[in-house]
């Protein structure tokens, strides 16, 4: 279940920065509809595996909160990302 939220986050941060390209002129505003409603499908999922996750791994309030938090930010998803990879390397025992 890791492994599948790591993917939705940082597909969340990357459709989320699509989205702030759109008002920088860079993308066209026709493709705000569809990429509204992708972005929104993600930050679903995002939110509904972050909490599975945080659950599972026994993560504190404040810990499921800065996750939550960084979706909310641009570039974000990098610390969350850092973040889960050390997760991953703690439940991996030593010599594998």
């Amino acid at each position: 279940m890791l492994k599948v939220f790591r993917t939705i986050s940082v597909l969340e941060g990357l459709s989320y920065l699509t989205i702030l390209s759109v008002t920088l002129g860079l993308i066209s505003r026709e493709l705000v509809f569809a990429l509204g409603m992708f972005h929104g499908v993600l930050f679903v999922l995002y939110l509904i595996f972050s909490l599975q996750v945080s659950h599972k791994n026994n993560w504190s309030l404040l810990v499921w909160f800065a996750v939550f938090l960084a979706s909310i930010v641009p570039f974000a998803f990098i610390a969350v990302e850092v973040f889960l990879k050390r997760v991953v390397a703690k439940a991996l025992p030593s010599g594998a």
